[in-house]
Formats: C-alpha cells, sequence, structure tokens
C-alpha cells in the first residue's frame, strides 16, 4: 500500500466572463458572503463648459440621477432667442421717421412739394394718428375737459361713417386708412389753435382763422381718401369729411 501523495491544491473557479471595472457593482448571492455592508457612490460626472478652455465642473448626485433615467432635457436651458431682445418701438410696430414723414404729407398737401401722400393712405398706422387725436385733445383740456373721450369718440366713429360712405360709393378703401388718414388730417386745426388764442378777441380774424384750418384739414383727408374711382361722387364723400371736421373744431372752441 503506497502512501497517499501530497493532496493537490482545488482549482481556482474561472474567471466570471464580465469583469467589473472599478466604480462598477455586482450583486453577490448571500450564500457566498454572510457580511455584507457598504454603499454605492456615484460616479463623478464632469460636463465641459466649452470655450476650449478646458474648464469643467462636477455634476450634482442630483444631476447625474435625472441624466441617467433619460431626463437630461429638464436641464437644459436655451439659448436667447433674438426675436425676444427687439427695442420697444419695434415691438409695438412705431415707426418714428414714418409717423414724421406722414406728419410733412399732411401739413403740406401740395402735390409740387414732391411727397408721397399717398404712403398716408396705402400705409395705414395707428399710433401716428392715435397721438394726434390724443394732442388734439390735450389742447381742448382748456376748461372743458370732458371734451377729451369725445373727441377719441368722433374720430373712431366718425372714421367708421366715412369708411361706410365711401364703400357704398364704389371706393377701394380699408376701415384702418380712413381712420389714419383722419388722424393725420387733425394735425392742421392743431397749428392753428395757438393762433385762435392770439386773436382769439378779433372775431373777424378768428372766425377767418377757423374756416383756413378746416379747409385745410378737410382737403388733406378728401385728396387721400376721394380718388379717381368716385369720378362724379367726389362731392358726397368731400363734404361729410368738411363736416367731421367742423365738428371736432367745435369739440375744441365749445362753438
Amino acid at each position: 500500500m503506497q502512501p497517499p501523495g501530497p493532496q493537490q491544491p482545488p482549482r481556482p473557479p474561472p474567471p466570471p466572463l464580465y469583469a467589473p471595472n472599478n466604480g462598477d457593482f455586482t450583486f453577490v448571492s448571500s450564500a457566498d458572503a454572510e457580511d455584507l455592508s457598504g454603499s454605492i457612490a456615484s460616479a463623478d460626472v464632469k460636463l465641459n463648459l466649452g470655450g476650449g478652455n478646458g474648464e469643467f465642473i462636477k455634476e450634482s448626485t442630483a444631476t447625474t440621477f435625472l441624466r441617467q433615467r433619460g431626463y437630461g432635457w429638464l436641464l437644459e436651458v436655451e439659448d436667447d432667442d433674438p426675436e425676444d431682445n427687439k427695442p420697444l418701438l419695434e415691438e409695438l410696430d412705431i415707426d418714428l421717421k414714418d409717423i414724421y414723414y406722414k406728419i410733412r404729407c399732411v401739413l403740406m398737401p401740395m402735390p409740387s412739394l414732391g411727397f408721397n401722400r399717398q404712403v398716408v393712405r396705402d400705409n395705414p398706422d395707428f399710433w401716428g394718428p392715435l397721438a394726434v387725436v390724443l394732442f388734439f385733445s390735450m389742447i381742448s383740456l382748456y376748461g372743458q375737459f370732458k371734451v377729451v373721450s369725445w373727441i377719441i369718440t368722433i374720430w373712431i366713429f366718425g372714421s367708421l361713417t366715412i369708411f361706410l360712405l365711401a364703400r357704398v360709393l364704389g371706393g377701394e378703401v380699408a376701415y384702418g386708412q380712413v381712420l389714419g388718414v383722419i388722424g393725420y388730417s387733425l394735425l392742421p386745426l392743431i397749428v392753428i389753435a395757438p393762433v385762435l388764442l392770439v386773436v382769439g378777441s378779433f372775431d373777424v380774424v378768428s372766425t377767418l382763422i377757423k374756416l383756413f384750418g378746416v379747409f385745410w384739414a378737410a382737403y388733406s383727408a378728401a385728396s387721400l381718401l376721394v380718388g379717381e374711382e368716385f369720378k362724379t361722387k367726389k362731392p358726397l364723400l368731400i363734404y361729410p369729411i368738411f363736416l367731421l371736421y367742423i365738428y371736432f373744431l367745435s369739440l375744441y372752441t365749445g362753438v
């Protein structure tokens, strides 16, 4: 009987097919280890800030959690939209140069001066006429505050009346165009207002200036609104425009 030879050490178990790297974790059966304890540390994730200077910041655990769960879009910051950085006047569609040009067209309606006066009708705006009407209302505050709202009301509904009459007579004009032309054409009445304060005690001179201002305003408006499409019907539209500016003047003078 031969003595037993030296016992061979047990063969080590085969290596696992997947060897965890540093930072990964694996599940261990309780049969292989009696006492298990420890914690899972989140991996350090660094974000490149851009700019090529190698600057990084460390993400928080909550940020990493959201990104791993597919909710990283909640952390994205949108770039500023250039449309949101417009100047206030551009945002409100106010063109001061255009308003100034239209004011000159109304105050100087003679064709010989070379202004393209059709721009007042063909390119209507709201803020310019509104400013003119409000200014006319302010100068009418002289002892009669209640006329301010009435002037704005007459501007809106008077323009509507002229618009409806123009369409009935066959004119191709929009309400916005009529509203703009009627509003801008109040400028002659604003021009004669300080003159009336000076010559108010002279009845004859004051009456002549009032008539001049009304004719000036009515001509500026009628020359823009009454086109060739009206043909023989022009007086039917010119007359109510003339009456409208007489009423505007009466609200200022209190007559």
